[in-house]
């Protein structure tokens, strides 16, 4: 039979472990709830900002969207061309 030194030993390391097994798993648990609700936060907020891109350009009122010669001079619009907005302005400033 074990002395009394050694169960103490025993079920202080058994005692141990439990504790750290539970402080180790409730960590872990912690960690992937946060990864959770930060990926639900990027989500929402990416679909926030797409449909504040979309209220902007469907309110946005024609002439802003182009502006004579049928040339986007909105620069926030996806089928902005700077090349052809500059030649635009170069050309009216020469006039």
């Amino acid at each position: 039979m074990a002395s009394s030194g050694v169960n103490v030993i025993r079920y202080s390391a058994l005692a141990f472990g439990a504790f750290y097994g539970f402080s180790h798993q409730a960590s872990l648990t912690t960690q992937e709830k946060l990864a959770a609700d930060k990926h639900e936060y990027d989500k929402k907020e990416s679909l926030i900002q797409r449909a504040k891109a979309e209220y902007t350009k469907k309110t946005m009122p024609p002439e802003k969207k182009t502006e004579g010669g049928g040339i986007i001079t909105d620069p926030n619009d996806s089928k902005f061309d700077l090349e052809a907005y500059l030649t635009m302005k170069m050309a009216d400033e020469s006039k």
